[in-house]
């Protein structure tokens, strides 16, 4: 057996990764099974609009450490919290969400994680020909990534982990592995999300980025035959996405229904006080009363979350709302008009619109 090459920094944030959180595993290498671990701090966390590759610095102390010497070091974390996941269908004010939690301070958000998205793309594969993982691997590395989303600061009550929105999809196995994770689960109307989606400058490219995946998702979950993407017009492949996300979203809600929250986005904006205070409750999140009461004057409601320092707010989002049904009528309807198609020929997709 060749001796392992002596790696300080390996060393140094290895020694670390059971104590606290400042040891943050970034990102996963299926090829050389290693994991990506970064030095990260509290204040980096809640500045954090994406765990992606942006984090990273000419400055980051990093270093990529094999799977099971993370696992083996995970194993040794004291005092683990509870791990609870903001779910969503896309663009209907999840990072707000987030950004709302953290102001508690008890929590400890992550938004948008890398290895959430590669559990995502194993799990699609697992168990075939083309996975580079076993499904006991698959299940190892599952219990990897959330080891290492289970350690809090002093203050922190729990973690709460915001998915994009295709990754949801991974939910039953991390919902499965800990009995005691809870999920809120984000949407809207199919009508107002089309809208949505083609108000963005670059709504194109969010859908075609996302079609493949969606479409082979939606292809399982309905019988009825789908035109393919090729031929679809880009207010057809927004009632697409909404519908392969729609329709995951009534899967994981019969699943665990106890413990998954479904919220309405219009209606969340609508009542923001007692819409936190149901997620709170629904968390399990200890808040004062008065402090719940004042929520909804946060100026996180005057930002534009995944870019703080640029303005928005519900007044804005309704202008740019109505601005997207007048200059995009034409998408919209056709897009609502395939969504309706669909839901006469299969009832799972009449169930949803009709939801």
């Amino acid at each position: 057996m060749t001796e392992r090459a002596y790696n300080p920094v390996a060393d140094e944030l290895e020694s670390a990764l059971a104590k606290s959180p400042d040891i943050y595993a970034q990102k996963l290498d299926l090829v050389r099974l290693h994991v990506l671990l970064i030095r990260f701090g509290e204040a980096e966390y809640r500045a954090a609009s994406f765990l992606d590759d942006r984090i990273l610095g000419p400055t980051t102390r990093a270093s990529w450490l094999a799977f099971d010497r993370a696992a083996a070091a995970l194993r040794r974390v004291q005092d683990p919290r509870p791990v609870h996941y903001v779910l969503h269908t896309g663009h209907v004010g999840s990072t707000l969400v987030s950004r709302l939690l953290d102001e508690s301070r008890v929590v400890l958000s992550l938004r948008e994680p890398l290895p959430l998205r590669t559990l995502a793309e194993v799990q699609d594969v697992v168990g075939s020909h083309e996975s580079l993982l076993s499904p006991a691997q698959f299940e190892l590395l599952a219990n990897l990534v959330l080891g290492s989303w289970r350690r809090g600061y002093a203050s922190t009550q729990c973690i709460v982990v915001k998915a994009t929105s295709s990754a949801a999809r991974v939910a039953p196995v991390l919902l499965r592995q800990l009995e005691t994770s809870r999920a809120i689960y984000l949407s809207l109307r199919a009508e107002p999300y089309l809208a949505a989606l083609l108000a963005g400058p670059n709504s194109w490219q969010d859908l075609r980025g996302h079609a493949v995946e969606r479409m082979r998702r939606l292809s399982s979950l309905v019988a009825a035959p789908i035109a393919p993407l090729h031929a679809m017009s880009l207010g057809e492949l927004a009632a697409m996405s909404w519908l392969a996300e729609s329709l995951t979203r009534t899967q994981i809600a019969e699943q665990f229904q106890a413990r998954t929250l479904a919220l309405d986005f219009d209606a969340f904006l609508a009542d923001v006080t007692s819409s936190m205070a149901r997620i709170f409750a629904h968390f399990g999140i200890t808040m004062e009363q008065a402090w719940i009461e004042r929520i909804g004057a946060s100026p996180v409601l005057g930002q534009y979350s995944k870019a703080p320092e640029h303005e928005f707010n519900p007044a804005l989002r309704a202008e740019i709302m109505r601005d997207a049904r007048r200059e995009h009528r034409a998408e919209i309807d056709r897009g609502m008009k395939w969504l309706e198609a669909l839901g006469r020929a299969e009832n799972s997709v009449a169930r949803v619109l009709d939801t």
